[in-house]
């Protein structure tokens, strides 16, 4: 009888915890990891989608050796002391998926839960940023460089997604402190714009219904710092 094969590779399993977490941040979980991905959350929300990450595996780690037992026990197999043995194994080891999943719970609450406090005390009238600064902010987030033009002296914004922000859009965020700008290279070079902690953190607060697509690198673009992978 073959060995057992082993998990594959985790795909975002849905957990109860979902509901929850989409609750408290206001995006969707597939949002949030593709912000994790981006680099453009704060460190709790950062933390909270590590965490739920590890539970997404711990899922299907559960998933895996039920749907294996499952399969042991319909009847494909004869029924032997080696069809024992297997089963034996599968429940242990499905005991112990088990164990890994609800520890990977535990610490999605540990996570979770100062983000559902800050959500509670937030004053009611807190201002949410408006959908042009949204696009703006996740446009720079994949990339993004000032550029003044040599003859013109034009300044323009350009993004790794082929975006445009608005030089004046640019003033504005960095007044209010969600940018910041890298004058340590020439502007006809190119200075990196990022989002600092402020603008990471206004992205995660803001709560509107419709969501905003990530941009996404054309091919060719200049590439921003590297994801992690899932």
């Amino acid at each position: 009888m073959p060995p057992d094969p082993a998990p594959t590779a985790a795909r975002r399993a849905v957990s109860p915890l979902d509901p929850r977490i989409e609750a408290a941040t206001g995006h969707d979980v597939d949002t949030l990891w593709a912000h994790r991905d981006c680099g453009i959350l704060d460190e709790p929300h950062t933390e909270l989608v590590d965490r739920h990450r590890e539970l997404a595996q711990a899922e299907t780690g559960v998933t895996f050796y039920r749907t294996l037992l499952h399969r042991l026990s319909s009847g494909e197999f004869p029924v032997d002391a080696a069809l024992f043995e297997r089963i034996d194994r599968t429940v242990d080891q499905l005991e112990e998926a088990a164990a890994s999943r609800d520890a990977a719970m535990r610490r999605v609450l540990d996570a979770l839960e100062p983000i559902e406090a800050a959500s509670r005390s937030a004053p009611s009238g807190e201002a949410q940023i408006t959908a042009a600064d949204q696009a703006a902010l996740l446009a720079i987030a994949g990339g993004a460089k000032l550029y003044e033009h040599l003859l013109t002296g034009r300044l323009s914004v350009t993004t790794a997604s082929g975006t445009r922000v608005p030089y004046a859009e640019l003033q504005r965020l960095q007044s209010a402190g969600l940018v910041a700008l890298d004058t340590s290279h020439p502007v006809h070079a190119g200075q990196l714009v990022s989002l600092t902690d402020a603008g990471r953190a206004a992205l995660t607060a803001n709560r509107r219904t419709t969501q905003t697509s990530l941009p996404t690198a054309r091919p060719g673009a200049w590439p921003s710092a590297p994801a992690p992978r899932r």
